[in-house]
């Protein structure tokens, strides 16, 4: 059964601990509940863990489907499927614990296998796209459930046809390498570790990587040099310890993040004349300032 509520309060589902009341959020618990909201064509758009999303503090008018609930996986030699909803982090320990190699960088990530699939998350070396095998997505066009390969994923940097195409995913099939127990489980910690000293803990509220990296360079390394770490607007502040991250310190706004977000921007493509992309997503009205700030951005 479909958990459904109106006038929602979203600051709760998203890492940022951002955002107002949402028209209507929706909440599936399997993926035949699933298919029939997006078949109802009733929904503006689906979210997983909203660990990369930053919604506007005032009210949303839109309609969101979010996929938390569809968590059900299963490992079964080397293969590994899993729903959309399944978070990284318990996907990363289960493969370790079937001496499964491949999940390693998952152990960092707070978000969820649909919003990784979608960006093609990657670090340490690793990415989404090197174990990916088949996808069983909701093309909507279609009106059908089908399965997509990894050459029909276009996969990229931070990319996948999921971002431009009308399917949405609904489970995906990986493919990982036995390994050895101790070892998989060492490269893990080394993850987290490398983490903690770089990256803010989710206890401060902030969504990961503010900008994409410009090719050949890194969005981290301009915005050091323009000296953005510790920069403030409002209740939002750059990490002192990587100038591409934003947290909220002190109750911040979504206009708070995008005016320092924007700051950041005309930062770098003034000095450098790079201007760079925001790797979050905004969930937001048009023709507000904070969605204009946001357009000129993109």
């Amino acid at each position: 059964m479909t958990e459904i509520y109106e006038n929602y309060e979203v600051k709760g589902e998203c890492t940022f601990k951002i955002g107002g009341q949402l028209k209507k959020a929706a909440f599936p618990n399997n993926l035949d509940d699933f298919i029939e909201l997006i078949k109802s064509k009733d929904y503006d758009m689906v979210l997983g863990n909203c660990s990369n999303v930053l919604f506007s503090s005032d009210y949303i008018d839109k309609k969101i489907i979010f996929t938390k609930k569809l968590k059900d996986y299963e490992i079964l030699n080397n293969t590994v499927k899993a729903q959309c909803g399944v978070r990284g982090p318990l996907l990363s320990k289960e493969c370790a614990n079937h001496s499964l190699s491949g999940f390693e960088f998952l152990i960092g990530f707070p978000g969820s296998i649909g919003g990784m699939v979608y960006m093609n998350a990657s670090a340490h070396n690793q990415a989404i796209s090197d174990t990916f095998e088949i996808a069983k997505v909701y093309d909507i066009n279609a009106d059908k459930t089908i399965y997509l390969t990894k050459k029909e994923m276009n996969f990229g940097y931070r990319k996948s046809i999921l971002q431009t195409n009308h399917c949405i995913l609904l489970e995906a099939e990986f493919n990982l390498k036995s390994g050895n127990k101790e070892n998989i489980e060492e490269l893990m910690q080394r993850n987290i570790e490398f983490r903690k000293q770089r990256h803010p803990s989710l206890s401060t509220g902030n969504a990961g990587s503010v900008f994409r990296n410009p090719q050949n360079d890194s969005a981290g390394r301009l915005l050091d040099l323009c000296g953005m770490r510790g920069t403030k607007e409002g209740g939002a502040c750059v990490f002192e310890n990587h100038a591409n991250f934003i947290l909220n310190k002190d109750n911040a706004t979504s206009m708070d993040v995008i005016n320092l977000m924007y700051k950041m921007y005309k930062k770098v493509k003034e000095k450098y004349t790079i201007e760079l992309h925001p790797e979050i997503i905004y969930i937001g009205n048009t023709g507000t300032k904070e969605q204009k700030l946001w357009e000129e951005m993109k």
